[in-house]
C-alpha cells in the first residue's frame, strides 16, 4: 500500500529481454508471479522463441532492433538474460531510455563494456542491480550481511565448482558459446566475490593461475587486511562438483548456509530493485559494482592465460 494516498502502488512493469534456458527456467516465472510486477513482455531474438515464453506467461512478444524499442516503451524496467556482450550495449541503451536495469552477471566481459553500462546508469539516474545470486537469495543475503557487521576477519576460503563441462554433463545451459569460452571464473566467479567483498573489503591485490580444464584459482588481499582464496570452475567430476564458502576469524569459522534456488533469489533481486527506484537509493550490488566485478575478472583472466 502508498502509505501517502492508501491505494495500492502501481505494478513496476518489467521486460524480459532474452527467451534461453535462464529466461524460461527463472526470469520469466519470477517475474510472471510476482505480486508487485506486470511482466510487460518479452523480446528474442528469434521471434519464435519469444512468441513461445511470451506466452507461456501472457505476456506480449518483441523482437528485431524495433522490437527493443516497443519494449522499452511497455516498461518501466528491463531484466537481461542474455550473453554479457550482448547484454551490455542494450542495457546502455535501455538506460538512455530511462527505464530501470535488472542485469545478469557479469554486466559484460569487457571493461570498456562494463563502464559503458555503469557511466549511462549514472547519467540518467536509473536504479540497478547486477544479479548475484547470493546477494539476494534470503537465507545467504542475511548472512552475509551478518558477517559483514562482524571484525576480526582473518582469511576466507570461497571453491565454487561445477560440473557443467564434465563427461556425461546433459545440462542445458552448457550450450552456451559465451560460458564455454569464458568458463568458471567468469560464470561463477561474480558470485563468490560478491560475498567476499562486502565481508572483508575490496580487493587490493589479486594472483590467479590456472587449474585443470577451466579452473581458475585466485588468491586475494582485501582492504580489511585480511586474505582469500577461491577456487572456480565449470569442468569438475560431478562427485567433486559443489559449492563452500567460510570466514574464519577471531569469533571462529563460520560457512555459509544453504539457499532456495534461483528463482527465489532473483524475486529478492526484483524486490531490491523496486526498493532503489522506490528511494532512489542505489543498492550494493549495482551497475558500479558490476564494473569493479569485469575489472577484478579481466585482471585475473590476463594473469590465468599468462
Amino acid at each position: 500500500m502508498d502509505s501517502a494516498v492508501g491505494t495500492p502502488a502501481a505494478p513496476l512493469r518489467i521486460g524480459l529481454l532474452g527467451t534461453g534456458p535462464w529466461a524460461r527456467n527463472t526470469q520469466a516465472p519470477a517475474l510472471a508471479a510476482h505480486p508487485g510486477v506486470e511482466l510487460s513482455g518479452v523480446w528474442g531474438r528469434r521471434a519464435e522463441a519469444a512468441e513461445s515464453l511470451a506466452a507461456a506467461h501472457g505476456a506480449p512478444a518483441y523482437t528485431g532492433d524495433e522490437g527493443v524499442e516497443a519494449l522499452l516503451a511497455a516498461s518501466d524496467a528491463v531484466a537481461f538474460a542474455l550473453p554479457p556482450d550482448v547484454q551490455a550495449p542494450l542495457a546502455v541503451r535501455a538506460a538512455e531510455a530511462g527505464r530501470h536495469l535488472l542485469m545478469d552477471k557479469p554486466v559484460a566481459t569487457t571493461v570498456e563494456g562494463a563502464r559503458a553500462v555503469a557511466d549511462a546508469v549514472e547519467r540518467a539516474g536509473v536504479a540497478s542491480v547486477v544479479f548475484c545470486t547470493l546477494r539476494f537469495a534470503p537465507d545467504t543475503a542475511a548472512w552475509i550481511a551478518e558477517q559483514a557487521e562482524r571484525d576480526g576477519w582473518f582469511t576466507a576460503r570461497a571453491q565454487w565448482l561445477g560440473s557443467l563441462y564434465a563427461e556425461g554433463s546433459t545440462s542445458q545451459y552448457a550450450d552456451s558459446p559465451w560460458r564455454r569460452e569464458k568458463g568458471g571464473l567468469w560464470d561463477v566467479g561474480p558470485h563468490a566475490l560478491s560475498v567476499l567483498i562486502p565481508v572483508l573489503g575490496d580487493v587490493e591485490h589479486l594472483t590467479a593461475a590456472p587449474g585443470p580444464a577451466d579452473t581458475t584459482h585466485l588468491i586475494l588481499r582485501h582492504a580489511s587486511g585480511a586474505s582469500s582464496t577461491v577456487t572456480l570452475g565449470l569442468s569438475a567430476p560431478p562427485g567433486a562438483a559443489g559449492v563452500e564458502i567460510e570466514f574464519r576469524g577471531e569469533r571462529g569459522t563460520v560457512s555459509i548456509p544453504g539457499w532456495d534456488g534461483a528463482e527465489t533469489a532473483f524475486r529478492g533481486a526484483v524486490d531490491a530493485l523496486a526498493e532503489a527506484v522506490r528511494t532512489g537509493t542505489p543498492h550494493a550490488c549495482d551497475a558500479r559494482f558490476g564494473l569493479h566485478l569485469t575489472e577484478l575478472l579481466v585482471a585475473a583472466e590476463t594473469q590465468a592465460r599468462g
